[in-house]
């Protein structure tokens, strides 16, 4: 059983209730985890601004999934996000042991936060 690292977002239509939009997050959670894919990270980065309309639309719910799993499970979700009405766009990207090791030290803290024990810089006027 040869697993590969995933990462997939994807964008909700905005017209959705809060409700209906926690149930699209856990039915995409269900494909995965039932096909028996390792979920690693789940964050809901909520209701944003898109770059351009979409399906007559400005904005989004947008939502990331990190898993493992075996090569044959994305054409199963990819199949669903294609069949489900709430999505208006998805990305799935296969991660390298770069963007794993990235990742999983962005999961853990250590990047994307201000380093709270940098000394501060002084500026000599």
């Amino acid at each position: 059983m040869f697993q590969n690292q995933y990462e997939t977002v994807f964008i909700l239509t905005p017209v959705l209730s809060e409700a209906q939009m926690k149930d699209a997050v856990e039915k995409f959670k269900s494909v995965l985890t039932d096909n028996g894919a390792e979920l690693l990270n789940e964050e809901h980065w909520g209701l944003r601004k898109l770059a351009y309309p979409i399906q007559h639309k400005s904005t989004g719910y947008y939502q990331l999934f990190e898993f493992k799993a075996e090569p044959s499970l994305i054409a199963t979700l990819e199949t669903e996000y294609k069949r489900d009405e709430r999505i208006m766009r998805f990305l799935t990207t296969k991660l390298d042991k770069y963007a794993a090791d990235y990742s999983a030290r962005r999961r853990s803290g250590k990047i994307g936060k201000k380093n709270q024990d940098a000394p501060k810089e002084t500026q000599n006027a």
